[in-house]
């Protein structure tokens, strides 16, 4: 009896101490950061489990965004481009040319088969391949992978004071661990372990931003109404505002430019398509198809809009990865506010309702009769993959979160380290890609038309470095916890680092400062970067950007000119003003143009805190052409009032072919220094590039 009573007492002993098996690193996520995390901990020789809720390893980089969003490749080391690496070396196989020729692939200029040749790399995949690699690494190093496993995410997140000890999933297993790292897109560990997180927009006073909070009259894409030939009414019946808004427009106002909101980002599918016949699979009508859901759409085309098919990016084998395009497109604009914070299920219904939209699109498209014949005929030559997402009906299995919760940690990446404003401290990785935001809202303006509000793209000016500070939570937070993707970031920076290679990297250099926290036994905050440091780089991150960007010989550098320089990049504008570089010469990336176009309600304003009070030569940069207005309207704010000029746009500027003078003006410290340039009254397009401030000498 007693020799039963002990056996029994070792084997509950035995079976408690396997259930409560202690990993130097629990990885909680599926995406490509949660790969990479757990192979950098286990090449470092550490013990760990990759957790995922999901039953596909690689998110969106293995659901449907092959196209990859990179920026500077050059800027991408580590784990990251040792995944493309393999991906190339996927491609050079003949036999994984099944339904196209490696010829047929559109090249991006970067080498044979969309790669770089000197570098062995590939940036444009299938998204099956890409899982397959993934799935195959993890297997290279024997990493256990646990499927389907949810996180408790009310119960399941054991702490003892500042650290997590263990988190449990909803069908009860528990995997303990020294380090933790939430890899997921809506970062639930880390707001279980209650880190201090946001969602939706800052204002722009948060972090002193430009581009952050509502972007109202900010108008930088295609994915706008102002691109079509006229504007488009909102209402069911049109001119009558009593019969109700046409479906997915907002009644709500947009609120105040520059003001922060809850909004999120719009999320849509990264649709795989072919025009392969053999491997299409025609697209479904959806349960719950509403044609009536498209009925703007058919407003937009009849404005004159024909651009269905310019994000149908190929990737090898006939096949496409299709992203968002237009004022009406795959973007579910305003549908997903919630889905950040919201419970399993009510995320589930976010994204069937996504599902079910996109679908319904593309079902609408190739089959609508009251859709413009070209395109009609065009779509239906399209399909889904049948050999892709083959469990998921050929529907990508991950939707596009494209921001969810981000941490606010011990540091915050915003617009002003994006763009060199201030200093980068500790830094564990490098970005690159222009700060993009998609749309947040569609609205009705005060002139009773549609518009889209939220998108943006501003760029960088050249790879950017990626603080470590902003993977860690605040020192009195959670000690053992990193965070790579709902990384510590304003919205706008966010809009930047959430690119799939950047994941990739800061990936790594979590499990990497994750491998060193338990080496020396101490906080996450606590690491030794130099230790960190020497460590990235012996294993081929990128930390530091050495080579010189290329310039464009028409573009002259703010920096480089004496005074103050304001670029159209800091300045405010009302209405549309896209981006340009087409004629002549510019100041930094670009300039702007007001379309030649709704004169007198349009303007960019140019505002500078001068450094001393006294008398300044003004100057206004513009790119010369000869549709260019004569009589482009500027005033000029100054301490003795206004003065108003009328500059002749299509007239070489006299100074070095850039600048024209305005005059010399006093101005005064307590006022900031304004110019404003408009169109009342132009006669051709007007031109925002620069405004120059130079002291003159008493």
């Amino acid at each position: 009896m007693q020799r039963l009573m002990i056996l029994a007492l070792l084997l509950c002993t035995s079976t408690t101490v396997a259930a409560e098996q202690v990993y130097d690193l629990v990885v909680y996520g599926g995406t490509t950061a949660a790969v990479t995390a757990a192979i950098q901990a286990k090449t470092m020789g550490q013990t760990v489990v990759l957790v995922s809720p999901d039953k596909h390893l690689g998110g969106l980089t293995s659901g449907g965004l092959g196209w990859t969003d990179s920026g500077r490749k050059e800027a991408i080391g580590g784990l990251a481009r040792e995944f493309y690496h393999r991906v190339w070396k996927h491609y050079q196989k003949p036999e994984a040319w099944k339904w196209s020729l490696p010829e047929k692939l559109r090249d991006q200029g970067e080498g044979p088969r969309g790669g770089r040749a000197e570098s062995s790399t590939m940036w444009v995949f299938e998204p099956h391949v890409a899982e397959s690699i993934f799935d195959a690494w993890i297997d290279e190093l024997r990493i256990p992978v646990i499927r389907n496993a949810w996180l408790d995410r009310r119960e399941g997140v054991r702490m003892r004071g500042q650290r997590i000890e263990s988190i449990t999933t909803l069908d009860g297993r528990t995997f303990a661990g020294r380090m933790f790292i939430d890899a997921t897109y809506e970062g639930d560990l880390m707001a279980a372990a209650n880190v201090d997180f946001h969602v939706g927009r800052e204002a722009n006073h948060v972090y002193g931003e430009t581009w952050n909070g509502v972007q109202t009259g900010v108008l930088h894409h295609r994915h706008r109404f102002g691109v079509l030939d006229r504007p488009v009414d909102p209402y069911r019946v049109p001119g009558d505002a009593t019969s109700g808004l046409l479906p997915r427009i907002s009644p709500d106002p947009p609120g105040v430019k520059g003001e922060g909101d809850h909004r999120v980002q719009a999320y849509c599918f990264r649709m795989c398509l072919t025009d392969v016949p053999e491997n299409r699979v025609p697209f479904p009508r959806p349960e719950g198809y509403d044609p009536q859901q498209y009925a703007l759409l058919l407003r937009i085309f009849d404005a004159g809009w024909r651009e269905v098919f310019a994000k149908f990016d190929r990737i090898p084998n006939g096949k496409t990865d299709t992203n968002n395009h237009g004022p009406f497109s795959t973007d579910n604009i305003g549908m997903n506010y919630d889905y950040p914070e919201a419970s399993y299920e009510r995320r589930r219904e976010i994204i069937q309702e996504h599902e079910t939209y996109q679908k319904g699109l593309m079902y609408f498209l190739a089959n609508d009769p009251r859709v413009p014949e070209e395109v009609r005929t065009a779509m239906s030559q399209w399909g889904l993959a049948k050999d892709e997402f083959v469990d998921n009906g050929h529907w990508p299995h991950q939707i596009y979160v494209r921001e969810a919760r981000r941490m606010i940690g011990r540091f915050v990446m915003t617009e002003n380290e994006l763009l060199k404003r201030s200093e980068v401290p500790e830094p564990v990785g490098m970005g690159s890609y222009t700060m993009d935001s998609h749309n947040v809202q569609r609205y009705v303006t005060p002139e009773g038309y549609v518009q889209n509000e939220g998108d943006i793209g501003v760029g960088t000016g050249g790879p950017y470095q990626i603080a470590y500070g902003s993977l860690v939570p605040k020192k009195g937070q959670c000690e053992n916890l990193l965070v790579p993707v709902c990384a510590s970031s304003s919205h706008i920076a966010y809009g930047s680092i959430r690119m799939e290679p950047v994941f990739m990297i800061l990936g790594q250099s979590a499990a990497t400062a994750a491998v060193h926290g338990i080496r020396d036994g101490v906080a996450v905050q606590n690491v030794d970067y130099e230790k960190l440091r020497r460590q990235l780089l012996a294993d081929g991150q990128v930390l530091e950007w050495s080579r010189p960007l290329p310039v464009n010989p028409r573009a002259t550098p703010s920096s480089k000119l004496p005074g103050v320089v304001v670029d159209d990049a800091k300045a405010e504008f009302a209405g549309d003003w896209p981006n340009s570089g087409a004629q002549g010469k510019w100041v930094d990336g670009g300039y702007r143009h007001d379309e030649n176009a709704r004169q007198g309600e349009k303007t960019a304003v140019f505002k500078a805190a001068l450094p001393e009070v006294g008398r300044y030569e003004v100057r206004l940069a513009y790119s010369v052409s000869s549709n260019r207005a004569t009589n482009a309207l500027v005033t000029v704010r100054h301490a003795e009032g206004e003065t108003e000029t009328r500059v002749n746009q299509r007239q070489d500027p006299p100074i070095d072919g850039l600048f024209i003078s305005l005059g010399t003006f006093r101005f005064m410290r307590e006022e900031p220094a304004i110019v404003t340039v408009s169109n009342t009254g132009a006669d051709g397009y007007v031109i925002a590039d620069a405004v120059q401030f130079i002291p003159v000498e008493r």
